[in-house]
């Protein structure tokens, strides 16, 4: 039964580390966990079946956890648990307007001194310099401010 408790020991540990270096990153209790089973087992090992056995142990561990860490941490291997999508999605940027200066429009609502613009199908949000505009008036973009769409009566 001693033999057996070393093997599943030594099992279970590179299990653990398998996990840690496939499916958890960075250093985590999983890895700590497999570590500390790997160390029991051979000290198992060396302690209750003999020296021979317990150097047997030790290499095997070594070297199942040295192919282990080699084999997973291959790019080729990492690429296919890793994420490769590439979102390249946006939203809409004041440092990319596009509304530029000069584009006309017509106010869907007052401005007072901000409120809705129409340019072409886009609805956006605009202001004025002060002024009040009524609804349905011609506009035109005067100048883009930070995150503001500055609009006079064209």
């Amino acid at each position: 039964m001693d033999w057996l408790t070393v093997v599943l020991l030594l099992l279970f540990g590179l299990l653990f580390l398998v996990v840690e270096v496939l499916f958890i990153p960075g250093t985590t209790l999983v890895g700590l966990v497999g570590f500390g089973l790997l160390v029991v087992g051979v000290w198992l090992g060396y302690r209750d079946l003999g020296t021979t056995a317990g150097h047997y142990a030790l290499l095997f561990s070594v070297v199942a956890a040295g192919v282990m860490l080699y084999v997973g941490l291959r790019p080729k291997n990492l690429h296919r648990f890793a994420l490769t999508d590439v979102n390249d999605s946006h939203v809409r940027d004041v440092r990319r307007p596009d509304v530029q200066p000069g584009t006309t429009g017509r106010t869907l609502s007052a401005l007072r001194p901000a409120g809705t613009v129409l340019f072409g199908e886009d609805r956006r949000e605009a202001a004025t310099r002060g002024e009040f505009l009524d609804a349905g008036t011609a506009v035109r973009v005067l100048r883009i401010e930070q995150n503001r769409i500055i609009v006079e009566q064209a």
